[in-house]
């Protein structure tokens, strides 16, 4: 059994949830704020079984959407003066981690 931890863009959460909750996948869910641009992601939890570990890294890839942003940096002009400096990132996507679970409890 695997525990997968996927961190995905607020954006796409829904329609990530979505689906493997339709494909049967039980789903927790916990609203995170990233560090890099302090805005909201959504960080899903999730056990499944070996065999069904594919079609689960498939749902989340194929509905977690990597876009490009614009944010202003400030850099120094001098004399004190800082300007706004536009720069475009990659945001969305997904980021997952794939755990091995030894022993699955419930209570």
């Amino acid at each position: 059994m695997k525990m997968v931890m996927a961190i995905i863009n607020h954006d796409d959460a829904h329609a990530v949830i979505s689906s493997l909750t339709k494909e049967g996948y039980p789903v927790t869910k916990l609203a995170t704020t990233g560090g890099f641009l302090q805005v909201g992601n959504t960080t899903i939890l999730l056990g499944v079984e070996d065999d069904r570990l594919k079609g689960a890294l498939d749902i989340i890839g194929k509905k977690s959407v990597s876009r490009k942003q614009v944010i202003s940096t400030a850099t120094e002009a001098g004399q004190g003066f800082y300007a706004a400096m536009p720069v475009e990132v990659s945001v969305g996507g997904a980021t997952v981690f794939v755990l091995n679970v030894e022993e699955q409890h419930r209570f």
